[in-house]
């Protein structure tokens, strides 16, 4: 089995607002002066989900509920010509109900853990940080973060195996790897690089080690990326158990490019990875190219964006993640999370509209078409409409409500049938 889960919502939406809504922040100042700043850290996330299907779960319409709590420090301090930074924060999370769709969760996790304790030292062209923190790099296709949340629904597969990091499957409330060491070098434009390591204590990630590095070109038309990323080790038991004992060794090259090409209403962005996998594992590849449009002149401000993807069957998807919004890079809320295709071995098409009647209120819509499946076999071959938004209701409550119709091509889906699933789910954020 090789699962990854999505993130949060909160840096989406935050980063989509703040400039509209000068009073909306993610944490409240206690100190500011004499160049040093200390800041409390507190962050609600709270989502009700249900779906009319299972894919795994004993339940044949499950309903639950996750939540976390983020809480804690984070400051900085004039150190010489640069700034000394750092951050400990803890994390308590559950998952409530019948658990997950996919039967990954059983509603009785509850855990509270540190999720942050890093340092670091910054100037204007360098920055170094090690400790407990997430990590990511370009939006996120490949590498979002340890935001892998399973549950005790996989406990008792094999004898002694438990992937349990406290529930919160969809929230992928706990995001930070458990050691990194992160060297950045150079600014905001023109040429700068990422040479990072990181080890997980993830089970559902095989507890993997990694290194890699990523050398970027920045200009005001866009972007282009090159990352080199190479495993070192994995913990051997859950690496046979989650299938993935060919990150011991793997090697994935990527390059990308996302930016507007210089026209202000334009998008464009696109990938190619090669992966090269250790322990006689089948290479594989996998690649996306999107175009999109926002109409500034007409009223709401729409946008429209197309995007194609393709992976390999065999393609690890490691450690992507929700980055620019619904739909990158969990490509559909029942597929992404529940039914599969999970970021491999599919081809996929996604049609994204999205407006702003107001500046707090966004609404949009996506749909996306699944082929290619199961080693071309196609049969998990499948449909899906997802409609949602995102409302700032207050300056510390952002709630996201999604319908999702997904639709499998026949009865031999994961799924096992073909009809139509209605999902729903509703996400109050409350950021301070």
């Amino acid at each position: 089995m090789n699962r990854i889960a999505t993130s949060t919502l909160v840096s989406v939406m935050l980063g989509a607002t703040a400039t509209a809504l000068p009073g909306l922040a993610s944490a409240y100042q206690l100190v500011d002066k004499e160049g040093s700043e200390l800041s409390l850290d507190v962050e609600l996330v709270l989502g009700h989900f249900s779906s009319e299907e299972t894919y795994g779960n004993p339940s044949s319409s499950p309903s639950w509920t996750e939540g976390y709590a983020k809480y804690g420090f984070s400051g900085s301090t004039a150190v010489g010509t640069g700034k000394l930074f750092g951050s400990v924060n803890a994390l308590s999370s559950g998952t409530w109900g019948d658990g997950d769709a996919a039967g990954l969760t059983t509603g009785d996790e509850r855990e509270t853990d540190i999720e942050d304790l890093y340092l670091g030292y910054r100037t204007s062209q360098f920055e170094f940080s090690a400790g407990r923190q997430s990590l990511t790099i370009g939006d996120g296709f490949i590498l979002n973060g340890d935001a892998l949340n399973l549950g005790k629904g996989l406990d008792g597969i094999a004898p002694g195996f438990s992937a349990d990091r406290g529930g919160a499957y969809w929230l992928a409330a706990r995001k930070a790897f458990d050691q990194t060491a992160v060297l950045r070098v150079g600014g905001d434009e023109g040429l700068r690089s990422d040479l990072f390591w990181f080890e997980s204590d993830n089970p559902g990630q095989a507890s993997v080690e990694m290194t890699g590095i990523n050398v970027e070109y920045v200009t005001t038309a866009g972007t282009v990326g090159l990352m080199h990323l190479k495993g070192l080790d994995v913990d051997d038991d859950e690496a046979a158990f989650m299938e993935l004992s060919g990150r011991d060794g793997q090697k994935t090259t990527s390059i990308r490019y996302q930016g507007n090409a210089g026209v202000e209403d334009l998008f464009l962005a696109a990938e190619y990875v090669d992966q090269s996998q250790g322990n006689n594992t089948p290479d594989a590849n996998a690649w996306h190219a999107e175009a999109g449009w926002t109409f500034t002149d007409m009223p709401w401000s729409p946008s429209i964006n197309y995007r194609y993807t393709s992976y390999d069957n065999g393609y690890d998807p490691l450690f992507f993640g929700f980055n620019r919004g619904y739909g990158t890079w969990f490509q559909g809320e029942v597929a992404a999370n529940y039914a599969g295709p999970f970021g491999t071995d599919t081809d996929i098409h996604y049609l994204g509209i999205k407006a702003a009647p107001t500046e707090r209120l966004t609404v949009g819509a996506s749909y996306f078409r699944f082929g290619d499946t199961n080693g071309g076999t196609g049969s998990n071959d499948a449909d899906e409409i997802d409609i949602w938004a995102e409302w700032v209701a207050m300056d510390h409550l952002i709630i996201s409500p999604l319908v999702g119709f997904y639709t499998p091509d026949s009865s031999s889906s994961n799924q096992g049938n073909d009809d139509t699933n209605v999902y729903a789910q509703i996400i109050a954020i409350v950021p301070f």
